[in-house]
């Protein structure tokens, strides 16, 4: 079995998620485009750009479990990334506002032992509130939502946007579904908990 357990991702959220199972591990910058290619389907851009994160470090850790995930979040054919700027994230919640927006969360487990990839997607659907202009306002003063897919922290007082979440693990919405991960883990021989 593998000794080192690898998460391909500087992002804080999913540092603070994968630290939840208690199992050793270490971060790394995977340094991925994240460029979706031309009539990638958002399901399809979340489970690549998990594996090419996981990917992208493997030959720096060559005997390791090598966690990639990376998020998605669409209506329809209107995807919606990191705002970055506060002004991105007013025209995202105003876009967003009333509709249902599907977080496609991409995971991979690599065994960069076997070269075996594990991937799976884990959709969450959230239904915005039609928000006032004001509300978006309030919100974007008290919490910073500028690195979050979608411009909102459900795990934060972005859950008071919402009217609903729906999906197999909560954990997803955040950046990653430790449900499946969990499976990945055992199935690659590692003993959670």
């Amino acid at each position: 079995m593998p000794r080192d357990v690898v998460l391909a991702s500087t992002s804080p959220f999913r540092r603070d998620l994968l630290a939840r199972l208690q199992v050793p591990f270490q971060t790394v910058s995977p340094e991925t485009d994240e460029t979706p290619l031309p009539g990638e389907a958002p399901v399809a851009t979340a489970q690549r750009l998990a594996e090419a994160k996981a990917r992208a470090v493997a030959t720096r850790f060559p005997d390791a479990l090598i966690i990639g995930s990376d998020q998605v979040a669409a209506n329809d054919s209107q995807r919606f990334g990191k705002p970055g700027t506060r002004e991105n994230a007013i025209a995202q919640l105003r876009l967003m506002r009333g509709k249902e927006v599907v977080f496609h969360t991409g995971l991979c487990l690599l065994n960069s032992a076997t070269d075996r990839a594990q991937v799976c997607c884990v959709d969450t659907h959230v239904g915005f509130r039609d928000l006032t202009e004001d509300e978006i306002e309030a919100y974007l003063n008290k919490e910073d939502a500028l690195n979050c897919a979608g411009s909102a922290k459900s795990e934060g007082l972005g859950i008071s946007l919402l009217s609903y979440m729906r999906g197999d693990d909560p954990n997803a919405l955040v950046g990653l579904p430790l449900i499946a991960l969990c499976d990945m883990l055992r199935a690659e021989g590692l003993q959670i908990p």
